[in-house]
């Protein structure tokens, strides 16, 4: 067979692909992945029982800011290193934002708080359980990740891990505030923190074997 007849052969049933495929498959996955999420927190631990007050209040809000951003920005993290000629991130560094802006916070909510409240506000009434919820949640939101990674073609296996496990990490940590009553700045910086990134760094070891194309 000649080469051009092979070629004309290979893309006689090819089909027009969108764009935006590489997004919608991610959205897709994040998507079915929360509700999987929430499907099990609502059984497992229920939602708070005063949170539609809850919700209009600054430190729901605070909290929700920080864990929706940082889904946001992870997401972009793993949409970059999805695609298999991804230079490195310029730009990682926008992660530490949120972070930072949740640390000032923290810091001014110190200021105003005699040093005796000091370890109740950082510790709360459920800093035992909350890392460790946040990072179980964030399975199943990994698992709709693994599905999106299926139709697309990373090569910085341990990175792309690491950004999708800081995507289901984030998210997760959104949904546990449906339930966990903690407004504190120092409380979700210490706790909610360390539970997105356990799941970042499970990501990151699971990465290497489970993104393999």
């Amino acid at each position: 067979m000649r080469s051009e007849d092979l070629i004309q052969s290979l893309s006689a049933d090819t089909r027009a692909i969108s764009p935006y495929a590489a997004e919608q498959r991610l959205a897709i996955g994040l998507i079915g992945g929360g509700l999987a999420a929430l499907a099990v927190m609502v059984p497992w631990m229920g939602f708070r029982p005063d949170l539609p007050g809850a919700m209009m209040t600054v430190g729901f809000a605070m909290k929700w800011a920080y864990t929706i951003s940082l889904a946001l920005l992870a997401l972009v993290a793993t949409l970059h290193v999805a695609r298999p000629d991804a230079p490195r991130m310029r730009h990682a560094w926008l992660l530490l934002v949120p972070f930072a802006l949740l640390a000032v916070a923290s810091i001014v909510e110190l200021s105003e708080t005699p040093v005796g409240g000091w370890l109740p506000m950082w510790l709360g009434g459920s800093w035992r359980e909350c890392s460790a919820r946040v990072a179980m949640l964030s399975l199943p939101v990994f698992g709709g990740m693994l599905w999106a990674f299926r139709a697309l073609a990373p090569t910085r296996l341990t990175a792309a891990g690491a950004a999708a496990g800081l995507v289901s990490g984030a998210c997760a940590a959104t949904i546990y505030g449906l339930h966990c009553p903690e407004v504190s700045a120092t409380f979700v910086l210490t706790w909610y923190t360390l539970g997105m990134v356990l799941a970042a760094g499970a990501g990151a070891l699971v990465g290497p074997k489970l993104l393999r194309w």
